[in-house]
Formats: structure tokens, C-alpha cells, sequence
């Protein structure tokens, strides 16, 4: 196990390799050939202008203005600088809210540290138990020697971290009270200020069961004007457009290629520019550029147009889902949170994501294959879970070499190398180990088939965290106990087992401070620094850019991760709050990380993270929106003359059609006075409605 030696040679690593890190961010980032890099949101905001323009040719990649290396580190008060509500203004409440959550480990654990630090410290170091045990084949260090394994049986000194234990819990739960009430005050101005959104309107159905006698769209508006007469609006039918989906990319790429080789000619009208037809133009025959992608452009339009009207015309395109709009938010809700039919698999509602939150691909998929799928993924993740635990045995191995040398006198370590094998590799491999993961969960969670990109990081952090309580905490501590006490497993009866794993659990404190280290300290400086992304656009910025699209597309700006950097948070909290009355050695470098957490994340917030969507914060607890009616009505009397179907008519339809003629969304006139729409079968107009409901009218829709 670590000892105090290991854990400041463990420290020094990571604090060196973190002001590395930061120093080499404030250097590059004042670099303008980096500016693109650093600052990626103020130029997609179209704020910020290259700097690289109308300079020197060593000025564009280097900055000679020495004044701003003195005042290299002016980017950390910045970063603390801008106001919480312009900050929302700025990067949405979702990013606001995010990173709350840090201030929140503050709040809660310096308190609970400095507390810990003057009761319990001095209980456990004067315990003596571990030195009276009078047994070799116990191992402990002198970080032990400060956790309640000192402590001996039945003794009186477990009162005083009995009532700590109730002062942090009583203190925890206050905090989160506070910030509870903080948070729902945000998330209700936010509703209530923010701009109008589609999917305060709308609601997105599935599993939409078929009809001989109409149409899914039919079907639809038909079923939604018999069973909510009086607030349906109006519908969009999902279409399968998978096909038609990759022509208009390839012919977005193509059309890039164009404008490349047109701005080429316009600086040099001379000279034509020419291109190979051969795999990425390097072989083949020799044609003109411009007319070669004229040409193929061309026919790939034709094949657009061709798909596109194949796939309007085709009803086996059209998917039995569909997002239907109501003329109130209450409607909306209403329809959302209620069961529309006796048969709780059909004609199934939820809120419907914002436009730019839609995980198109997931909309056709059926409610038995949901049930199917997601069965199955929750075995894989079993699998998953328990194969993982080798390489966390691995880990162990290398955080206990010296309980190993102990129990086989033929192993023995240099202590330098001891000092680095216990206190920083067993860290640093876990975080290699878990690099793979969270593409591997997302992977499994679209395979599930949720249909927003907001449910679909919400679901990848929940398995991430139930595998990370799993495998790192509760895989680390039975593991790393079993390597701990090698000689007492051995030789002890089986009785006795429990007791050695209650004493030696507290000692895997040790392990968890290095792993904070290497990802909470080393981790997050790397995150500021994103060498991955600076390298990728520099190789695209030399290779790949011909337009100053690409250049924009280069820049990969990025997003809070919410579903590896959620889990992450909910980890050292629950190692915080397990460790803080048994090993509060561990509580200074968790307060450690929530602070410089906090200050590295608003930095990126500010200038770098562009978020995909915006879901109003809901990875916080849900708050009700009872506030739907309040806002229809104010908006009544701001705006008395609003469409909502012009409003409406176009947020949900997929990317491919934007911008085309395309068949419009199902709409019902107000004044139209015919009951229902047109049918083909008569005997719906007597029928009554399928809800449950018996007692709704069927009235003008």
C-alpha cells in the first residue's frame, strides 16, 4: 500500500505534470495560429476575428508582444469574471447548472475537512491500535495511523466518529437543500424567460399502430383530433431517410471540393484548375476541376430529388412515429404525462426533445425491440462489469507491492521504485483502463434506443456510474484488501474474514488519493490544454482545409461530456462522504479538485465548449413545469397575433428536407367546422374516442 512517501512522491508527479499542463495552455494560447483552438466558441458566436490576418508572416504563428507572457496566467481571474446570469446568457443553463455542481463539493467538503482535521485526526492518531495488535502479518503505513483503523474494538473513541458522521450527513443534506432551492429558482426563470421553443409545444409519439384504411399521418391527425379536440395543432410524420441522408452529405462534400477549386481560379483566373478522377484525385485521368465537380454535383441533385420524392411518396418511409404540436403549453403537458389509450404499448408520449436534441436514427424503432434491446444491454453491461474487474485486480497488484513482498520474500523493489509502482502507476493504469469506456456504454445506450442526444448522455452516465461504483470503488476495496492482507487470508480462519476486511478497508484510502490525483488533478489541467484537438486541427488546418468551412469544421470545439464527467463528479462525492469519518486524509484533495474543477470547466464554458442542446439543466432533479399555463396566457396578451403554425410548421423536420419543398406538416384550421378530418372510413365519424377518456367530446378540431 501507499505510504506517506509514496503519496508525496504521487503528488509531486501529478502537481508538476498540472502546472506543466497549464503553463504550456497559457503559452499556446496566445499563439494566433492556436486562437482557433482556444477559442473555438467566440468564432462560431462570430465575435471573434482570426488574428492571423493582416500581419507579418511571422506574426500569424507567433506572438511578439512579450507584455501578455507576464500576464500569462490573466486567463484564471477571467475565467471567475463573468456573472452567472450573463453566463447563462452566454453558455446556457445547462453548463451554468454544471458547473454549480463543483461549488457544491466545495461548500460541502472544506467545511467537513477543516472539521474532520480537528476531531477525528487526533481520535485516530492516538488510537495505538494498530501498533498494539501485536501481529506481523498486518500491513498498514503511516497513513493508517490517521484513519479509524487505528482505532481499536469496542472502543470508546467510535462515539466521536459516530456523531461526525451525523454532523456531515446533517451538514450534506442542508447544502443540497441550499442549492436545491438555488437551482429551482435558475431552471424556473430560465422557462420562463427564455425565448419560445418548439418542444415547450410539441410531444413526440411512437409505436403508433397501423390502419388498413389510412395513412400513419391520417392515422395520426385523425387520433389526436378525436381525443384532444381542443388543443391539437398540428403534426409531423418521421420519415426513413437514411438513403437520402448520406447523398446530401456526400453532396455537401463535393460541394466543398467546388468551392475550393472556384476560389483557386478566381485568384488565378489564368490558369484552370485541374483534378484527377482516381481515388482522392491522385490517379486517373486528368479533367477540368471545376467542370468534374459541376458535373457530378449535378447528378447527385438529380438522385436527391429522385430519393427525396421517393421517400414522400413511399408510405413504408414513413415510420410509426410522429411530433405532434399543440396550441398551449398545457395541452402539451397535458398530452405528455398522460396514457393515451387502454392499451399502454400504442400511441406511446413523451416531451418531445429540442429540434438540435433529436437522435433521428432511434425514432423507427418499435416498442417490443425497445424492450428487447434494452434486455440485452443490460446483460452486456453485466458482462461488462465483471470481466472488467481483471485489470482492476492488475491495479491492485501494483498499489500492494510491498503486502506481496511481505507474503513471498522473493519479490523484492528498489524503494524509489516502490515509491513510484505504489503512489502513482496503479492511477495512472485505471485511467488508461477506463479511456475505452465511455464510448463503449454510449455505443450500448443508442443500441437502446433513445431518441434525444440528451437521453442518450443521461443513460450512458448512469451505467457509467453504477460500473464505476462497481469496478473502481467496490472492485478496488475487495480487491486491493485481498492483495493488502495476503498473509492474513492465508493463514486465518474463515471466520476471521470479515473482521480483516473491516480493518483494512479505511486503508484503501491511500489508493483513491492517487487516482484523484492523476485524474482529478493531472486530468482536468490536460482537459485545458486539449492537446488531442490542437493537434487534430492543425493536421486538418494543413492537410484537409480548402474552404473557410473546413476551417470552421476543424475546429471541433467540443462539450461538456455529461455522461463521463457526471459520474466522475457523483464518484468523489461518494468517496468524500465514505471516507470522511474513517480516513479524512482523503478529504484535502478532493476539495482540491472540486476547486480547480471549477475554475478549469467555466474557463472552457466561456471560451471553448459549444453544447450540442439545451435541456434546461434536466440532468438536475426534474422540476415540474407549473408554470405552462401561466406562460400561455402571458403570451396571449404579449403577442395576440402569433402563428404558432408558422412557428411550428418546420422545427421538426429532419435535417435532410430543411430548406426543400417538402409535403407541409398536417394542420387543422380553427375554423374549419367539420368534426373530423377526412376519412376514408365513415364509421369514425360516430365512433367514440379511443382513450380512455369515454366522456370527451368529439368537437370541431
Amino acid at each position: 500500500m501507499a505510504s506517506l512517501s509514496d503519496i508525496g512522491t504521487s503528488a509531486t508527479i501529478n502537481l508538476l505534470s498540472a502546472i506543466a499542463f497549464l503553463v504550456a495552455f497559457a503559452v499556446l494560447r496566445l499563439q494566433p495560429f492556436n486562437d482557433r483552438v482556444y477559442f473555438p466558441k467566440w468564432y462560431l458566436k462570430g465575435i471573434r476575428g482570426s488574428p492571423t490576418n493582416s500581419r507579418s508572416l511571422v506574426k500569424k504563428f507567433v506572438n511578439l508582444d512579450f507584455g501578455t507572457y507576464i500576464r500569462f496566467l490573466n486567463w484564471m481571474p477571467a475565467a471567475l469574471h463573468m456573472p452567472e446570469p450573463e453566463l447563462i446568457e452566454h453558455a446556457g443553463l445547462d453548463s451554468t447548472v454544471y458547473i454549480r455542481i463543483y461549488v457544491l463539493g466545495v461548500k460541502i467538503f472544506a467545511p467537513i475537512t477543516i472539521l474532520a482535521f480537528m476531531v477525528l485526526v487526533p481520535v485516530n492518531w492516538t488510537g495505538k491500535n494498530l501498533e498494539a495488535r501485536g501481529t506481523k502479518d498486518l500491513t498498514f503505513s503511516d497513513v493508517d495511523k490517521i484513519s479509524i483503523s487505528n482505532i481499536g474494538f469496542g472502543s470508546q473513541r467510535f462515539y466521536a466518529h459516530i456523531v461526525m458522521s451525523y454532523v456531515f450527513s446533517f451538514w450534506t443534506c442542508y447544502s443540497l437543500y441550499k442549492e436545491y432551492k438555488i437551482i429551482s429558482a435558475m431552471r424556473l426563470r430560465f422557462l420562463a424567460s427564455e425565448r419560445r421553443r418548439p418542444d415547450q409545444f410539441t410531444v413526440l409519439v411512437r409505436n403508433v399502430p397501423p390502419d388498413p384504411d389510412e395513412s400513419v399521418s391520417e392515422h395520426i391527425e385523425h387520433f389526436f383530433c378525436v381525443n384532444h379536440p381542443d388543443h391539437y395543432l398540428m403534426h409531423q410524420v418521421v420519415y426513413n431517410a437514411n438513403k437520402l441522408a448520406a447523398i446530401v452529405a456526400q453532396k455537401k462534400k463535393l460541394l466543398n471540393w467546388y468551392v475550393y477549386y472556384q476560389n483557386k481560379y478566381e485568384r488565378d483566373p489564368s490558369k484552370r484548375p485541374t483534378t484527377r478522377t482516381g481515388v482522392l484525385g491522385m490517379c486517373g485521368n486528368k479533367v477540368d476541376a471545376i467542370d468534374h465537380y459541376t458535373a457530378i454535383i449535378d447528378k447527385l441533385s438529380e438522385q436527391e430529388a429522385e430519393e427525396r420524392e421517393n421517400v414522400i411518396k413511399d408510405p413504408n418511409a414513413v415510420v410509426p412515429a410522429a411530433f405532434v404540436s399543440f396550441k398551449s403549453r398545457w395541452g402539451a403537458a397535458l398530452c405528455a404525462q398522460t396514457q393515451q389509450t387502454s392499451n399502454p404499448t400504442i400511441w406511446l408520449t413523451e416531451w418531445a426533445p429540442e429540434p438540435r436534441d433529436v437522435y433521428w436514427e432511434n425514432l423507427a424503432i418499435p416498442y417490443f425491440d425497445l424492450n428487447i434491446r434494452r434486455l440485452l444491454m443490460t446483460v452486456a453491461l453485466f458482462f461488462l462489469t465483471f470481466f472488467f474487474m481483471i485489470p482492476i485486480a492488475v491495479v491492485q497488484s501494483l498499489a500492494n507491492i510491498e503486502a506481496i513482498e511481505k507474503s513471498n520474500g522473493a519479490i523484492r523493489c528498489r524503494p524509489s521504485i516502490k515509491s513510484l509502482v505504489q503512489g502513482f502507476l496503479p492511477g495512472l493504469a485505471l485511467k488508461l483502463f477506463l479511456i475505452m469506456l465511455p464510448k463503449i456504454l454510449m455505443t450500448m445506450s443508442k443500441m437502446e434506443g433513445y431518441t434525444s442526444l440528451s437521453g442518450l448522455e443521461r443513460r450512458s452516465a448512469s451505467k457509467y456510474y453504477l460500473f464505476v461504483l462497481v469496478n473502481v470503488f467496490l472492485g478496488s476495496v475487495i480487491t486491493g484488501t485481498a492483495f493488502q492482507q495476503l498473509g492474513q487470508f492465508i493463514n486465518q480462519p474463515s471466520t476471521e474474514f470479515t473482521k480483516t476486511v473491516g480493518s483494512t478497508v479505511p486503508m484503501k484510502a491511500t489508493f483513491f488519493i492517487t487516482y484523484i490525483m492523476v485524474d482529478g488533478w493531472a486530468g482536468i489541467a490536460a482537459e485545458i490544454l486539449r492537446l488531442s484537438p490542437l493537434i487534430t486541427f492543425h493536421l486538418k488546418n494543413t492537410f484537409l482545409v480548402k474552404t473557410e468551412q473546413d476551417r470552421e469544421n476543424a475546429m471541433d470545439p467540443g462539450s461538456l461530456e455529461f455522461s463521463t464527467t457526471e459520474p466522475r463528479i457523483q464518484l468523489y462525492f461518494m468517496l468524500g462522504h465514505v471516507y470522511a469519518p474513517i480516513t479524512p486524509l482523503l478529504l484535502p484533495f478532493i476539495v482540491v479538485f472540486f476547486a480547480f474543477s471549477y475554475m478549469i470547466f467555466r474557463h472552457q464554458i466561456i471560451n471553448v465548449y459549444n453544447q450540442q442542446y439545451e435541456s434546461g439543466a434536466s440532468f438536475w432533479p426534474d422540476v415540474h413545469r407549473r408554470d405552462a399555463m401561466v406562460r400561455d396566457t402571458l403570451e396571449r396578451a404579449v403577442e395576440p397575433n402569433l402563428n404558432l403554425r408558422l412557428y411550428l410548421q418546420d422545427a421538426y423536420i429532419h435535417p435532410v428536407f430543411k430548406g426543400d419543398d417538402l409535403e407541409k406538416p398536417m394542420i387543422i384550421d380553427d375554423e374549419e367546422d367539420n368534426p373530423l378530418i377526412q376519412t376514408k372510413r365513415t364509421s369514425r365519424r360516430s365512433s367514440k374516442p379511443e382513450s380512455d377518456n369515454e366522456a370527451g367530446s368529439v368537437s370541431s378540431c
